[in-house]
């Protein structure tokens, strides 16, 4: 079985309201410190609009990677995400 991943990144308030009502399914991420792979586990922390944490944080599976697409600028990547524990359903 392949080792999976925990990624932890930082994510405006705007978008985690959204990611944590469910509103918000994806992920739009630079892919320049790290290879994101289906099964890996992101953590997002929320952050302010000054760019400090608010200590709360999410926890999400990744489902789907999208990368490599016409139209997507390269080094970027397009996340399908699902709350940790949800990836079956």
């Amino acid at each position: 079985m392949k080792a999976t991943k925990i990624i932890v990144k930082k994510i405006k308030s705007e978008y985690f309201i959204d990611v944590i009502l469910g509103t918000k399914t994806f992920e739009l991420r630079k892919e320049d410190d790290v290879r994101y792979e289906v099964g890996d586990t992101l953590i997002l922390n929320e952050i302010d609009n000054n760019k400090n944490l608010t200590n709360r944080s999410a926890a999400y599976s990744i489902t789907y990677v999208l990368r490599g697409y016409e139209g997507l600028e390269k080094g970027y990547v397009i996340l399908g995400i699902k709350p940790l524990g949800e990836e079956n359903e």
